[in-house]
């Protein structure tokens, strides 16, 4: 047995308010989610002696862990800031287990926020898109964000079969979850039709299949398992934790239809002990309504090119197989930019507790996959029960 496997528990999470929040900055937000999550878990600040966070785009600082620990006027033993792009949270949650199995600390704080949607105004935000490419051989060309994962869809489409249809079901289901979830920023229903009519934004990519532009934040507290009886709230066990990263820069990737999540998958998997057919609810990073298709496949949900059928075929939504994204999703419930993927960590608990607005009876096993840059950093987690351990 792999020595991590259920030894560290999440044993507090909470989401600040997402959407437009004008009267919090990124800082506030973060603080805000932070405070949310300790009463989650019934601790005060005093007892937090490990904080990790990732630095926000519309407020950023040198040293943010540090600010944020010195906004909230802690003095933690294990300190750091990270940025890994939309896969920092669960690297984040990665670093925070070894670091707490090491001894390095024990309770750890895991905060992210940023204000996407009122912090950055539209050339700000026109420019971060277009920043993501490499400076000799892709910005010259003008390609922005959307258009690097329109690529990607293009290359699913040309070697699979792969159809806007197909992509469309994607949006479709995270909507439908996003309808039982008050707390997602957009929440009427939508159908295939509604996507592939709304605007295109990067042939094949309709507004639609592109995920959400908010301010938000949420927060985790993670200690040892041992420790995890003394906490309010049931806890959810880290059963696996993978990683995977094989390029910067969408020109150098190796295959535009296979992705690092294959490694980071296959890792986390070993360490939990089990496999895709194990598994009660995916929480998936749905930055973009291809990467899903991507990640069903390299995960071990589908073979490859059948990720798109099986999409098609409802298996994500509510009367699926694979109960996907429940809260919602980056497409959905909102997405502030690197905190995106904390959302769906936040739910993958509450899944467990039993207290999620599209609650999957028994499930105790949950898969997490994130990815930051352009398919380029992958994070995958598996979290369980107590009855799993």
């Amino acid at each position: 047995m792999h020595p991590l496997r259920g030894k560290i528990a999440i044993v507090g999470a909470a989401d600040s308010e997402v959407g437009a929040v004008p009267y919090l900055s990124a800082t506030q937000l973060c603080v805000d989610a932070a405070f949310r999550a300790m009463a989650d878990a019934g601790i005060s600040k005093h007892q937090v002696d490990g904080l990790l966070t990732c630095n926000a785009l519309a407020e950023p600082y040198m040293y943010h862990a540090e600010m944020i620990a010195e906004y909230l006027q802690i003095f933690p033993r294990y300190c750091l800031s990270v940025g890994a792009g939309g896969g920092t949270s669960f690297a984040l949650v990665h670093h925070a287990a070894c670091a707490i199995a090491a001894g390095l600390c024990d309770t750890v704080l895991i905060a992210m926020a940023d204000t996407l949607r009122t912090g950055l105004s539209r050339e700000q935000a026109f420019a971060l898109m277009s920043s993501a490419g490499h400076p000799q051989f892709e910005s010259p060309y003008g390609p922005s964000v959307p258009a690097f994962y329109a690529l990607i869809a293009r290359a699913h489409m040309a070697r699979y079969g792969t159809t806007a249809e197909q992509l469309a079901s994607v949006a479709v289901g995270a909507r439908a979850y996003a309808a039982r979830n008050p707390a997602a920023q957009k929440r009427d229903a939508i159908t295939i039709e509604d996507v592939l009519a709304s605007r295109m934004v990067a042939d094949p990519l309709h507004v639609l299949d592109c995920s959400l532009v908010s301010d938000g934040g949420a927060a985790v507290i993670l200690t040892s398992a041992d420790r995890a009886r003394d906490f309010q709230k049931t806890p959810a066990y880290l059963l696996g934790a993978g990683e995977g990263h094989n390029h910067e820069h969408i020109s150098q990737a190796q295959s535009l239809t296979t992705s690092a999540a294959v490694e980071s998958g296959q890792r986390a998997y070993a360490m939990a002990g089990v496999g895709p057919g194990d598994i009660d609810v995916a929480e998936l990073y749905d930055c973009f309504t291809p990467v899903v298709l991507i990640e069903l496949e390299d995960l071990g949900f589908c073979s490859k090119g059948e990720a798109g059928a099986f999409v098609l075929a409802g298996e994500l939504g509510p009367e699926g197989q694979l109960p996907t994204n429940t809260h919602g999703g980056l497409l959905s419930h909102c997405h502030p930019g690197n905190p995106g993927s904390m959302f769906a960590l936040t739910e993958a608990v509450r899944q467990l507790r039993g207290e999620s607005t599209s609650q999957i009876p028994g499930a105790e096993v949950v898969l997490a996959h994130a990815q930051g840059g352009i398919m380029s950093s992958h994070t995958t987690l598996i979290v369980g029960g107590v009855s799993t351990r």
